[in-house]
């Protein structure tokens, strides 16, 4: 007798809804789960057989593939984009775990990677700098913003500097506009104190990995970006092999070819060397 389950969850912020099929295509069980790591263990310690299960990528993917993966056969984070099947026809909790079970036991799932965990404290961290960076970035923006509205011409980064605060500050004449300029002064100086301890502690943790040494030969790719494609790739293995080479991102973990991958292109009537992750 086949003993083999496919699952489907739902996976929603209070409650995960279940659903289980057989080898044959028939629903067996359905359940409604808190989403709570013992009452998952529990529930999926209560099952006999082959188990396949699968979810949704979403806020709780990562942490729902870390608590289930030792307790089960297969498990498959799905791409939501292209689960046609579950935009057609009526959609409830209950439809939608039961369809996605369907699709796991017709092998129809396009997933999305969850398997390097070694690399998940660099990729923390990438994400820490990076939206540190985006905020930065933003504050700035607002600041400029300030006195173009009071057409004050701000060109340069002249208006960032603390040497001349006091200056561009003068030149606000309202008061409350003047107020909102230095609690963005404030922001400013937060957000680079925590860029760099940001910066650091991703230096730090990039060191660990050797590879990031070799990514440091490709021209044009500095520590921050060889620690930031480490993250990004994780492996090459990931990646489907193409003719050319092993892996599509195989070049990266290549010594011998670090030296051939610049190239040339026009950028503003000019030809230069660049590196394809430059910005």
């Amino acid at each position: 007798m086949n003993s083999e389950k496919y699952i489907g969850l739902d996976v929603h912020q209070a409650t995960v809804v279940v659903a289980v099929l057989d080898s044959t295509g028939k629903l067996i069980m359905e359940s409604i789960l808190e989403t709570e790591a013992a009452t998952l263990l529990q529930f999926f310690a209560g099952l006999r057989g082959t188990l396949s299960v699968t979810f949704e990528e979403g806020t709780w993917a990562a942490w729902l593939y870390d608590l289930l993966k030792p307790h089960v056969d297969q498990l498959v984070v799905c791409n939501p984009r292209k689960n046609a099947l579950l935009k057609d026809g009526n959609k409830s909790d209950r439809i939608d775990a039961r369809k996605l079970a369907e699709l796991l036991r017709g092998n129809q799932l396009k997933p999305v990677y969850h398997g390097e965990t070694g690399v998940r404290m660099l990729r923390e961290l990438s994400r820490s700098y990076l939206t540190i960076v985006k905020d930065l970035s933003r504050v700035m923006n607002r600041l400029k913003a300030v006195y173009r509205s009071w057409a004050i011409p701000c060109a340069g980064r002249d208006v960032y500097y603390t040497r001349n605060r006091a200056q561009w500050l003068a030149k606000l004449r309202e008061a409350g506009v003047r107020r909102r300029a230095e609690r963005l002064y404030e922001q400013l100086d937060m957000l680079r104190h925590l860029r760099q301890q940001a910066r650091r502690e991703l230096l730090a943790e990039s060191r660990k990995h050797a590879i990031t040494a070799k990514l440091r030969q490709i021209p044009y790719l500095g520590p921050i970006r060889s620690a930031l494609a480490v993250a990004l790739i994780q492996t090459p293995h990931r990646f489907r092999p193409s003719a050319n080479s092993g892996h599509t991102a195989d070049w990266l973990w290549r010594p011998t070819s670090v030296r051939n991958i610049a190239w040339s292109k026009v950028k503003y009537g000019a030809r230069r060397r660049c590196f394809p992750f430059e910005d």
